[in-house]
């Protein structure tokens, strides 16, 4: 028999038909088993230690949507000063500058100036 893959996550489907058979193996009193990974004890100490560790999970991954929040709303309020200094440098020092150049501004004589196009006359 093949090991299973324990890299990828269980449906919850399956997941909750295990919990569902838990369930049902509580309601067998007479039920006892040598083999020590499906004893009655085993089996409620990882059922308790999958929604304890799915409980870590789930606030864990809150703090990282709230983390990835705070960053995002950082990188935008450090974009936005950005844009704010560089039109206070063109607006100080003059769009042909070479410290409007300094912050990643383009001089406006360096700027490529629009082609003509030549108009085809059409002849029938």
């Amino acid at each position: 028999m093949t090991s299973p893959d324990t890299t990828r996550r269980l449906r919850p489907q399956l997941i909750n038909q295990d919990i569902e058979s838990l369930h049902g193996l509580q309601t067998i009193s007479t039920y006892e088993t040598n083999r020590a990974d499906a004893t009655v004890t085993n089996l409620q100490q990882a059922y308790q230690a999958m929604l304890t560790t799915q409980q870590v999970e789930t606030e864990k991954l809150t703090m990282y949507r709230a983390a990835a929040d705070a960053a995002r709303l950082a990188e935008w309020e450090f974009h936005n000063a950005v844009i704010a200094m560089k039109e206070v440098v063109r607006g100080q020092y003059g769009s042909d500058s070479d410290q409007a150049q300094a912050v990643g501004l383009k001089k406006k004589s360096e700027r490529k100036r629009p082609s003509r196009k030549k108009l085809v006359a059409l002849t029938s």
